[in-house]
C-alpha cells in the first residue's frame, strides 16, 4: 500500500502562487488516478484536480484556469502548481491515490491565504 506525503502548504497573499507536492513511498506509474482533494473548516472534502496514468486531467470549475495538476513517475510525485490564489482557496489539502483495493490518503498541508 502506498503512503503519501503532501507538502509546500503556507500562508500567502491573494495572487500569490504556491505549489504543492505528494511524494509516494512507492511507484506511482501503475496507479490509474491519483488526485488532489481540499477540505476547509465546517466543510465537506471537495475534489479540486484528477490525473490519470495516461495524464488526462479534470478539475473543479472554481480552479479551472488557475491550478495545474503534474505527476512525475520517475520521481513518484504529484504536484498541484496553484496560481492566483484567493482566499476562498483557503483549505487543508490532500493527496488520494487511487490504489487497490483501498485508496491511499495523504495527511494534508494547510494553506491559507489571507486578502
Amino acid at each position: 500500500q502506498v503512503q503519501l506525503v503532501e507538502s509546500g502548504g503556507g500562508l500567502v497573499q491573494a495572487g500569490e502562487s504556491l505549489r504543492l507536492s505528494c511524494a509516494a513511498s512507492g511507484s506511482i506509474s501503475n496507479i490509474m488516478r491519483m488526485a488532489w482533494y481540499r477540505q476547509a473548516p465546517g466543510k465537506q472534502r471537495e475534489l479540486v484536480a484528477i490525473i490519470t496514468s495516461g495524464t488526462n486531467t479534470n478539475y473543479a470549475d472554481s480552479v479551472k484556469g488557475r491550478f495545474t495538476i503534474s505527476r512525475d513517475n520517475a520521481k513518484n510525485t504529484v504536484y498541484l502548481q496553484m496560481n492566483s490564489l484567493k482566499p476562498e482557496d483557503t483549505a487543508v489539502y490532500y493527496c488520494n491515490a487511487k490504489t487497490f483495493p483501498v485508496g491511499s490518503w495523504g495527511q494534508g498541508t494547510q494553506v491559507t491565504v489571507s486578502s
